[in-house]
């Protein structure tokens, strides 16, 4: 599976030279020009990592990431800037950032600093998680098992179970899980999502993922 970046970049040039260049090396971008809209995507989206300018428009960066750690959204933040004081430097570890990168860089750079801090988030997961006693996903094979039997689940099926693993106990209204589960040139369905959840409970049980009238699921870890 894909993942999944923000940038956050209003030169409309620069933007869409790094959004290539990560979607060529297999990257899913999301790009967005300053940082109402940046809130607006995390809030709908769930992102592995974002990529966020600092001086865009109507919020600036270090905001838009302070505003989303307040909330508790610990997803990795790498900062592009053209500021280079120690002062903003400082402001930016200050706001929740993982990494830093000066304006200009070279894509390179930037593309091993984004590898570099998913690998080390992949590496702090545990592997394998105990759903149940008895159930078991590894989050690195995408294998479910079932007393070391493997279980198989179609592609949304499985794209559905990583993003309730990945939020636990969170309310996971519909939008966000159309836009995880179902591809951006694809229509979803409602009736293929409540299929997908009536599997999913068949195979961990009815009390793991809970409807929310008329607002989403919630899986209970």
């Amino acid at each position: 599976m894909k993942s999944k970046i923000l940038l956050l970049e209003d030169d409309l040039n620069l933007s869409e030279t790094v959004c290539e260049y990560f979607e060529e090396h297999g990257f899913d971008v999301v790009c967005v020009y300053d940082g109402d809209e940046a809130i607006s995507a995390i809030y709908e989206n769930s992102f592995d990592l974002l990529l966020l300018d600092v001086n865009v428009p109507n919020k600036n960066g270090f905001d838009v990431l302070k505003e989303i750690r307040k909330e508790k959204n610990s997803v990795p933040a790498i900062f592009t800037t053209s500021l280079n004081s120690m002062d903003s430097l400082e402001e930016g570890y200050l706001s929740g950032c993982d990494d830093y990168i000066r304006k200009p860089f070279e894509l390179k750079e930037l593309l091993f600093r984004v590898q570099t801090i998913l690998k080390r988030e992949f590496a702090h997961k545990n592997d394998v998680i105990n759903i149940t006693p008895d159930i078991t996903f590894n989050s690195i094979s995408n294998e479910l098992k079932h007393n070391d039997e493997e279980i198989k689940l179609n592609l949304k099926e499985l794209k559905l179970l990583k993003l309730f693993l990945q939020h636990p106990n969170e309310l996971l209204v519909h939008d966000r899980i159309y836009d995880y589960v179902w591809d951006y040139d694809e229509e979803y369905s409602d009736n293929s999502l409540r299929t997908y959840i009536k599997n999913l409970r068949k195979i961990l049980g009815k009390d793991k993922i809970v409807s929310l009238k008329k607002l989403g699921y919630r899986f209970n870890q």
